[in-house]
């Protein structure tokens, strides 16, 4: 996760509900890429700090559980660094200049002179996956030309060099795909999330303010709940009264304002638990604290192993 702004729904249900379910499973490293931040977010470096305990909060209020998972700040462990510096030297530009995120990022936030750290972000996301020597990768079906460009980057050195990462799979996860509060894609960069730390009458006035079926003009007109965030939201959080809501909307009985009415009230109760622990965890920043470095020495550990066999592969060491 980025720390461009507070983490928000489609963080969780894209990726933090999972990771609370594979701990079991894997070993695991769960990032907080503050460094991947920076590609966007360079000139005002304030807020950086504060989001970084945010998110460590949100996801130990999620569920994760620090004696299984580390929960690793991206710039605390110098080796991704490291192995950022040495893959970028093999790595051709034409690979990066394809990557479908790069013109995304560039047309969508009318970024006029891209920096080398927005064109280079995918290397240092396969030297923040090659680092650990991971074998699985959760991520959502955008993600995978990311992780097909890691795998490519990783037959590379191994080609150069001899046999040192594995290439790391896909897992590729089954989410709810939740829409921004305007329709397009929910992201911190557009500000149109609804906030893991929202309190309840913050989530409210968001729902509130949602778009909806631009064909919905009137309470009593047909609505299409296909193309309205609003049903998108009920769908994912109470399945079951989304598919009643479903032909009331359609029929023109159910109006916008009730239906958002009735989307809060969910989230609101569905969030409730995971508030609560978050509530607890933010009141303990000392707690938070020590789980944030005893993950980073997890972790230094684990990627001076790494860095040991990259350095003798090349002959460096």
């Amino acid at each position: 996760m980025q720390v461009t702004g507070k983490l928000h729904l489609g963080n969780l249900e894209g990726a933090l509900r999972n990771w609370v379910r594979l701990q079991d499973e894997y070993e695991l490293y769960a990032g907080i890429v503050d460094l991947h931040s920076l590609t966007t977010s360079f000139e005002d470096t304030s807020e950086i700090l504060p989001n970084i305990r945010d998110a460590a909060i949100d996801y130990l209020a999620a569920g994760l559980d620090p004696k299984k998972t580390a929960i690793v700040v991206q710039s605390w462990v110098p080796q991704h660094c490291e192995l950022h510096t040495l893959l970028s030297m093999i790595t051709p530009v034409s690979w990066l200049e394809r990557v479908p995120t790069y013109k995304e990022k560039r047309d969508q936030l009318h970024i006029a002179s891209p920096s080398y750290g927005l064109l280079g972000y995918p290397v240092l996301m396969a030297a923040d996956i090659l680092v650990y020597r991971a074998h699985v990768v959760p991520v959502g079906q955008d993600q995978e030309p990311h992780l097909e460009l890691t795998r490519e980057i990783a037959r590379r050195f191994n080609h150069l060099y001899g046999e040192t990462f594995p290439e790391p799979q896909s897992m590729l996860t089954e989410f709810a795909v939740l829409p921004g509060l305007d329709g397009r894609k929910m992201s911190k960069s557009y500000g149109n999330c609804i906030h893991l730390s929202d309190t309840a009458d913050e989530m409210r006035e968001k729902v509130r303010s949602m778009y909806t079926d631009p064909k919905k003009i009137r309470k009593n007109d047909p609505g299409h709940p296909e193309q309205c965030p609003v049903y998108a939201y009920h769908a994912a959080y109470a399945p079951d009264t989304a598919a009643a809501a479903k032909p009331e909307c359609e029929a023109g009985r159910l109006g916008c304002v009730a239906h958002k009415t009735q989307l809060a009230d969910i989230l609101i109760e569905s969030l409730g638990p995971m508030q609560q622990r978050r509530a607890e965890f933010a009141a303990n920043p000392d707690y938070v604290d020590k789980v944030l470095r005893e993950s980073a020495d997890r972790a230094r550990e684990k990627t001076s192993q790494t860095m040991d066999m990259v350095w003798e592969a090349m002959k460096l060491r």
